[in-house]
């Protein structure tokens, strides 16, 4: 006996492993895009560290970038007005080197 339920017409079967399901912490995106592609580069900067990493690549159709945005924009809608605005705090730019800078 199976304990899956059978998929309607139109629905897909998504699978999320333990590894994925964990997630990645990012602080920062950076965004580029050709005609073609939007890639997205998720990136965890630690403060004093001079070098930053990227996580986690995702390349989207320009298509899809703009369905995302739209599914983000409607989820934080939806979270505000459960638990309130969400502040937008200003945050100093983030300089090249990400690190200090020494003087003798």
């Amino acid at each position: 006996m199976s304990d899956q339920k059978p998929i309607k017409e139109g629905q897909i079967n998504i699978e999320l492993d333990d590894k994925t399901a964990e997630g990645t912490y990012s602080n920062l995106a950076i965004i580029n895009h050709s005609v073609s592609e939007f890639i997205v580069d998720f990136i965890s900067v630690m403060p004093g560290q001079p070098k930053a990493k990227v996580k986690s690549r995702i390349i989207l159709t320009p298509q899809h970038a703009k369905r995302l945005v739209k599914a983000l924009a409607e989820n934080v809608k939806r979270f505000e007005k459960a638990h309130g605005e969400i502040k937008d705090y200003e945050q100093p730019p983030i300089p090249m080197n990400f690190g200090p800078t020494g003087e003798a």
